[in-house]
C-alpha cells in the first residue's frame, strides 16, 4: 500500500503520545531514573534501528507479502478461504511466531546478548517497548520475512500486524495505572501492562515468563504465564542484576553493550 509508511509512522506517534499522556495522569510506579536519560537512549535507538532497516534491508514485509502473493508462495495464498478469516489467521500465526522468537532470544546466549538491551532499562514506560537493539531488529526482520514467505499473508494483513504489534508493545510497557477488574478482563484478550511488567523482573524466574506481546495466549498455552511478581508490582525491581548504573546505559553503551565482555 502507497500509504503505508504515512499509516505506521501515524499510529507510532499516536500511541506513543497517548501512553505518555496517560503515564503523566496516571503512573502506576515511580520512575528510578530521570526520564531525558532514558528516552533520550530509548527513543533514539528506534531511530537507528528504522535507519537500519531502511539501508540494509531491500526488502520490506509488506513488500515480501506482494512477492509472495504474486507467486503464489505461502500456505495462506493456496486456501480457499474468505479474506477476512485469512486475515484473522495471519495476524494469530504472525503474533505466534513473535512469541516463539521471544523465547528463543532468552534461551540461547549469542541471542541474548543483543535482547538484554531491552531488558536492561532501570524503569518500565513506553519507551521501554520500543527499546531494542539494531541487530535484533534486522535478525526479527529476517525472521518475519521466511514466516510470510511460508505463511502467505495478504499486504493487509501484514500491515495490520505490524501497527497491531507496535502499538501493542508501546501499551503493555506503558507505566499506566488499570483498575484490578479491567485489567483481569483485558489480559484476556490482549498483554496488559500488569502482565508483561513481570517479564522485566530481576528475577530470572519471572523473566522468564510472559513472552507475549499482543495475544495473551500464547503464554497460557505454552506454560510460560505468570499471573503476578512475588514482590508486587510497586515493590519488584526492573531490569537486570548486573547492569544497575544509568550512566553505564546510555545510547552509545547500549549499541555496543552485546560485544563486549
Amino acid at each position: 500500500m502507497e500509504h503505508e509508511s504515512g499509516i505506521r509512522l501515524g499510529f507510532f506517534f499516536g500511541v506513543l503520545a497517548a501512553m505518555a499522556l496517560w503515564e503523566w495522569l496516571a503512573p502506576r510506579r515511580r520512575l528510578t531514573v530521570g526520564k531525558s536519560l532514558r528516552w533520550s537512549s530509548n527513543l533514539g535507538i528506534v531511530f537507528i534501528d528504522t535507519l537500519a532497516l531502511r539501508l540494509l534491508l531491500p526488502l520490506t514485509a509488506t513488500g515480501m507479502a506482494w512477492l509472495a502473493q504474486g507467486r503464489g508462495w505461502g500456505i495462506l495464498n493456496n486456501l480457499l478461504l474468505p479474506p477476512g478469516l485469512k486475515i484473522a489467521i495471519a495476524v494469530a500465526a504472525l503474533d505466534l511466531i513473535i512469541y516463539l522468537q521471544h523465547a528463543m532470544f532468552h534461551a540461547i546466549p549469542a541471542f541474548w546478548r543483543l535482547h538484554m538491551v531491552h531488558h536492561t532499562d532501570l524503569d518500565f514506560d513506553v519507551t521501554t517497548g520500543v527499546r531494542f537493539h539494531p541487530v535484533e531488529i534486522l535478525l526479527s526482520m529476517g525472521i518475519k520475512l521466511a514466516a510470510i514467505v511460508v505463511l502467505g499473508p495478504s499486504a493487509l494483513a501484514v500491515i495490520l500486524f505490524e501497527v497491531l504489534l507496535n502499538g501493542t508493545s508501546m501499551f503493555n510497557h506503558g507505566n499506566v495505572r488499570l483498575s484490578l477488574w479491567i485489567d483481569r478482563v483485558l489480559r484476556l484478550f490482549v498483554v496488559t501492562p500488569e502482565m508483561h511488567r513481570v517479564h522485566h523482573s530481576v528475577l530470572m524466574r519471572e523473566n522468564n515468563s510472559n513472552f507475549g506481546f499482543n495475544l495473551p495466549w500464547w503464554d497460557r498455552l505454552l506454560g510460560t504465564y505468570r499471573a503476578q511478581p512475588a514482590a508486587g508490582h510497586e515493590g519488584m525491581t526492573i531490569g537486570l542484576g548486573y547492569f544497575r548504573d544509568p550512566r553505564r546505559l546510555t545510547l552509545p553503551r547500549l549499541l555496543l553493550l552485546p560485544f563486549r565482555h
